[in-house]
């Protein structure tokens, strides 16, 4: 049997760095927001099992922006902004058209502005945490139940933030989901 060649090798090596790196950059982007999730780092917003159990008088302006990469869909707030109680839970809604003829696969991901604020804003209910498939000429409507945790009011770093902005971006996931359900089944069953 012959040996490869050197350039052989070095094509080889190539063509799996190339998948590698393919690979990696469509995980990149849950595998970042799964870190920030857990860390609140990057102004990435916490999910919480349950509302604080005090309201403060001091408020808080919450600002809604929404995006949306490589989708042919509509993706906006109902309200602009909404003024809540420091430890109050407000809901807010946002819809979503899908203006193609195909279904879109989708999963929507966020932060907060200032990042200070961060660990301090916390979602109840969020479409946000699962990938979503909206039909072809579909709007949906997502509701996001939140609240601004009253230790914000206390925190050195923190204290002072009167406006928080809650921003969305919407990109596609239909190639992620698959695979996330291969290794998830794959690991099930070994």
């Amino acid at each position: 049997m012959k040996k490869p060649s050197a350039n052989a090798l070095l094509a080889i090596a190539c063509a799996a760095g190339v998948m590698f790196m393919t690979g990696a950059a469509f995980a990149a982007v849950p595998l970042y927001q799964l870190f920030c999730q857990v860390t609140g780092f990057d102004g990435t917003v916490r999910r919480a099992e349950k509302a604080p159990d005090r309201t403060l008088d001091e408020t808080v302006l919450i600002r809604f922006d929404t995006n949306v990469r490589d989708l042919p869909m509509i993706f906006r707030a109902e309200q602009v902004s909404q003024r809540v109680r420091i430890g109050e839970t407000g809901m807010a809604w946002f819809d979503v058209t899908n203006t193609s003829d195909r279904p879109i696969h989708a999963t929507a991901a966020y932060n907060v502005v200032p990042e200070r604020a961060g660990p301090y804003f916390q979602k109840l209910q969020c479409f946000c945490f699962e990938g979503q498939t909206i039909a072809p000429g579909e709007t949906v409507k997502f509701p996001v139940q939140y609240f601004v945790a009253p230790e914000m009011a206390t925190d050195r770093e923190s204290r002072g933030v009167e406006e928080i902005t809650l921003s969305y971006t919407f990109y596609p996931t239909k190639g992620f989901d698959q695979a996330a359900n291969a290794v998830s089944a794959t690991g099930a069953a070994g």
